[in-house]
């Protein structure tokens, strides 16, 4: 039972972390696309400390960033970068969410080896001391099953939580290439080039 009450402090550590770090607002502030696609279309000088800035606020402005600093190449080249710079944001934004797949999956094993180590225990204190009382052995059987039921509690809610900030985290991808192409549109717009 330690072991489960363990991973159930650690996997609401984690829970909790992820919410505050996967806000919405602190991944993709809102506006900072609409700003910098201005910023961009009214010809503003883009300063190396204005594009440091930006790539400081968020996970986006950190997109948003990676395809300024490559703005005057290629297409290719610039959307090379976004990918590029997308995977490690992704890396950065599944943290902490392997653990939770593993609270997930060694939650029920750990309830089922408590439940094994219980009926192993109850079995040799009957070769030893026979069946005596049915009630006792009943008792010492539920005992053992409250393991593996608390192994259930403690992963199907990390089996949930996982399967939500994943969930979060592809919808978060798939906004910020949206707004990776809009400002690729407006980069095009600005240089001249025809927009694919």
């Amino acid at each position: 039972m330690i072991p489960l009450l363990l991973l159930t402090v650690a996997g609401l550590a984690i829970v909790v972390e992820r919410f505050w770090s996967l806000r919405r607002d602190r991944v993709m502030p809102p506006g900072l696309g609409d700003e910098v696609r201005t910023w961009v279309a009214r010809g503003n000088a883009l300063e190396p400390s204005h594009i440091e800035s930006l790539r400081a606020t968020s996970p986006l402005g950190a997109l948003l960033a990676a395809e300024l600093d490559v703005r005057h190449r290629g297409r290719e080249i610039i959307r090379e970068r976004v990918e590029d710079v997308g995977r490690h944001l992704v890396h950065r934004m599944e943290r902490f969410l392997n653990s939770l797949g593993t609270i997930a999956a060694a939650g029920p094993l750990l309830g089922l080896f408590g439940t094994v180590v219980g009926m192993i225990q109850l079995f040799l204190g009957i070769l030893d001391h026979g069946i005596g009382d049915a009630t006792q052995l009943a008792g010492g059987i539920g005992k053992a099953l409250v393991c593996t039921a608390t192994g259930m509690i403690v992963a199907i809610p990390a089996l949930a939580f996982h399967r939500y900030f994943r969930g979060r985290i592809a919808s978060y991808i798939v906004d910020m290439e949206h707004e990776a192409m809009q400002l690729q549109d407006v980069l095009d717009t600005a240089a001249g080039r025809p927009a694919d």
